[in-house]
């Protein structure tokens, strides 16, 4: 094999993986995987697709080798094929926010209507959590709660925080988080904090950005 044939199939090989990602749909499924494995039924959920659509694209990740499946009972549940694929994703982001305007203006536009303060730094946020000054909570489902959390949160999905908001403390802010700067649950779940007396925030890192950063994650309840 000469060096030019190698080249040729090493970087065929690699645009299959950029193939996969050239879809907003595939690129949203494979952030709800960084969260947490998923049935396609749950994902054809939250993508607001069909049961057949959402398997045809799961179906395009397999094949770059991106996703992986495993059967469990009458479901079939996808998760990402390791963790060097949800360091991919967050580069990708991180390149986009970087190089597109267009990303930043548009979430920035979102933002600004729903009166959002800025985030809190992710160096703050882990200050004020070592002084115990602040109560952190995950918004997002249970089970992506039990699948990574960063360490000390609790654990109040957003369509539970205005029945609980009894068991937070009233003397300490909180601070939300969810899936990431792309996601609103947090947004949404300052809104009903302040609407409640707390003061609120939220950081924009989700559990996948402080994997790729090597910070410490917690598992399980």
């Amino acid at each position: 094999m000469d060096s030019r044939t190698l080249k040729d199939t090493v970087y065929g090989h690699l645009a299959r993986v950029g193939k996969a990602l050239a879809s907003p749909v595939r690129l949203e499924v494979l952030d709800l995987l960084a969260q947490a494995p998923r049935t396609v039924e749950d994902l054809a959920r939250e993508v607001d697709a069909t049961v057949a659509n959402t398997s045809q694209h799961l179906q395009v990740l397999r094949g770059a080798r991106l996703v992986e499946a495993d059967k469990r009972g009458q479901h079939v549940h996808y998760r990402l094929a390791d963790a060097s694929v949800s360091h991919l994703a967050v580069a990708l982001r991180h390149m986009g926010d970087a190089r597109l305007a267009e990303i930043d203006q548009v979430r920035r536009a979102f933002q600004a209507e729903r009166g959002a303060l800025e985030p809190i730094p992710r160096a703050e946020l882990l200050a004020r959590v070592a002084r115990d000054e602040v109560t952190v909570l995950d918004v997002r489902a249970p089970e992506e709660f039990r699948a990574g959390h960063f360490p000390g949160a609790r654990s109040v999905p957003l369509s539970e925080l205005t029945a609980r908001l009894d068991e937070l403390p009233r003397d300490r802010s909180v601070v939300a988080y969810c899936r990431g700067p792309w996601c609103v649950l947090a947004l949404d779940a300052v809104q009903m904090l302040r609407a409640a007396g707390f003061v609120a925030a939220h950081v924009e890192e989700g559990v996948a950005d402080w994997r790729a950063a090597g910070f410490p994650v917690a598992v399980g309840a």
